[in-house]
């Protein structure tokens, strides 16, 4: 039996980064719903179960720590991945001290985010949280 597609959220007020993010997650056989307007974002996260939340950190309206506060709040294991353009050491120390999954530096390349979200999707996998 084939499995499901792994759903991706990514969040990001960039709409070119979006666009490109999805392009490249969509060819590599990922489920892509993309945002950039963080309170739309966490409307449709309060929605839907996402394998994987990819999320700015400095965002207007709702923030990507508010942003990983909501997913740990609904108790999924979903992995929440921040990503930045204003990174420092204090940034994502505190991003993982919150229970995030791990945190990217912008510019990245598709492939560094790829490698991260497979990890993630590993982990699910070998927590049996993943749905089939």
């Amino acid at each position: 039996m084939a499995k499901r597609k792994y759903k991706l959220c990514i969040i990001d007020d960039e709409v070119v980064v979006c666009k490109r993010l999805q392009q490249f997650f969509t060819k590599a056989k990922y489920e892509v719903e993309t945002f950039v307007d963080s309170k739309s974002a966490a409307e449709r996260i309060s929605e839907v179960r996402f394998d994987v939340v990819v999320t700015d950190i400095r965002m207007d309206n709702i923030d990507g720590m508010e942003i990983l506060s909501l997913v740990q709040k609904k108790g999924e294991p979903t992995k929440v991945i921040m990503i930045t353009g204003y990174a420092t050491i204090e940034i994502a120390r505190e991003a993982q001290a919150k229970g995030a999954f791990d945190f990217i530096s912008k510019p990245f390349r598709p492939q560094e985010l790829l490698k991260v979200i497979e990890k993630a999707t590993k982990e699910l996998e070998n927590s049996g949280t993943k749905e089939e």
